[in-house]
């Protein structure tokens, strides 16, 4: 008999090499005839960790690895493009808060400023290191100005259509 190969969607990657699947499906109910939304759930191992929450993966079926999990990670189908807004408010802050405390960019904390390199070695991979969490930021900087703008645009939309649909009320 051929092992089964679904398509679902990662719902929880919190455990090591485990995924939590969910494969939406359509059952009609047997008295009434509407159609309602159900989802298997299949735990599934993933030997590299390589998934996330949210994305599309393709699982197969495999040996029994613990009491519930007998799904094999395939493939990765669509990587998931949500943003953490939690997290990027959170950076944000700390960036606030360092800034008030009289650092100038936010990348450098007073431990590094008051101990001085020992050798000239160590000195430029503390530099390039602090450029690295500076680019960082610099991108989530972006990406929230991205949201920002499209809020933006959305509430615009928003005030346009209700103009439109109270001069029409007066016509």
């Amino acid at each position: 008999m051929p092992k089964k190969v679904l398509i679902g969607i990662v719902k929880s990657d919190k455990s090591d090499k485990t995924r939590r699947v969910e494969i939406p499906r359509l059952v009609r109910h047997p008295l009434y005839g509407k159609f309602l939304r159900k989802q298997t759930v299949c735990y599934v191992h993933d030997e590299e960790n390589a998934s996330g929450e949210g994305d599309v993966v393709e699982i197969i079926e495999s040996i029994r690895r613990s009491k519930t999990k007998r799904w094999d990670l395939v493939r990765i189908v669509e990587k998931s493009t949500a943003v953490d807004v939690v997290a990027l408010r959170a950076a944000q802050r700390q960036r606030e808060m360092e800034k008030d405390q009289g650092f100038d960019d936010g990348s450098i904390s007073r431990v590094e400023e008051e101990t001085p390199a020992k050798t000239e070695a160590e000195a430029p991979v503390e530099e390039v290191a602090t450029e690295e969490v500076a680019t960082e930021e610099v991108a989530t900087e972006e990406v929230a100005t991205e949201e920002v703008a499209t809020e933006e645009v959305a509430t615009e939309e928003v005030a346009a259509e209700e103009v439109a649909g109270s001069d029409e009320e007066k016509e």
